[in-house]
């Protein structure tokens, strides 16, 4: 079956590429790169010729509000369009658990408008909400720091491993499609700030890490469960403990 990932060269779409190949799939990278622009829309109808399925991993270059909305939008657009000449049979988008509960951020309301043009399209789809991941750990650290000091909110948090996104993501891609959404979560549940203040500690990193209860993540103000998956959620199997390697740290 041929399978096209948009967004097939970065952290996640890399990932599900090799897992689809090694499955037996023709699964086939798409990205700006790598002459396929879902913004222009250079090389869309090319890359879909005989495509079942369409897996969009991609992301904004700019998490700037008008600037992530209108790339959610036209990306988004433009690849159901294409999908639909083409007769794609599924489309597959990674989005984050409670994005829905996330509307005061601009990025996540760029989120929401991606999931509503796929929902109204006829192309049938398959939404994945994911936790975030353990990779991510010091870009939040990044994102919250002011000086020395990282401030983030005391809420839990149930991340999970790119390469079990990745996992999960190719299973949903190679079933039949859902017409809704699938939430996918990590094993565990942690503290925010206390998985941060870990994890800098893990890689020498001097920062402090303060729980601030108006402290923002992403330009949010979580309340305490608001970043966990629903109890119907796929739970993925790695856990922090065995994630921590030294490839990984």
């Amino acid at each position: 079956m041929k399978i096209v990932v948009i967004g097939g060269t970065g952290l996640i779409g890399s990932k599900l590429v090799t897992k689809l190949s090694e499955q037996g799939h023709e699964a086939v990278p798409a990205s700006p790169r790598l002459g396929v622009n879902t913004i222009t829309g250079e090389g869309l109808a090319e890359v879909l010729t005989g495509a079942a399925v369409v897996v969009d991993v991609s992301n904004a270059p700019s998490w700037e509000d008008d600037a992530v909305l209108a790339f959610f939008e036209t990306s988004t657009g433009n690849l159901l369009a294409a999908e639909a000449v083409a007769g794609v049979k599924h489309h597959v988008a990674l989005s984050v658990v409670g994005t829905d509960r996330l509307a005061e951020s601009g990025y996540f309301r760029a989120k929401i408008a991606q999931e509503a043009l796929i929902q109204a399209s006829s192309i049938p789809y398959s939404i994945v909400h994911a936790t975030q991941f353990f990779e991510f750990m010091k870009s939040i650290a990044d994102a919250a720091t002011d000086g020395t000091t990282v401030r983030l909110p005391s809420v839990f948090i149930q991340p999970m491993a790119a390469d079990d996104v990745a996992d999960a993501v190719g299973r949903i891609a190679t079933a039949p499609p859902v017409n809704g959404i699938v939430e996918i979560a990590g094993p565990d549940e942690f503290l925010l700030d206390e998985l941060i203040r870990e994890r800098l500690h893990e890689i020498g990193d001097p920062r402090e890490v303060v729980a601030d209860s108006h402290a923002s993540y992403y330009g949010i103000q979580p309340g305490m469960r608001t970043l966990l998956p629903n109890d119907d959620a796929i739970i993925t199997e790695t856990h922090y403990a065995d994630w921590l390697e030294p490839a990984a740290i």
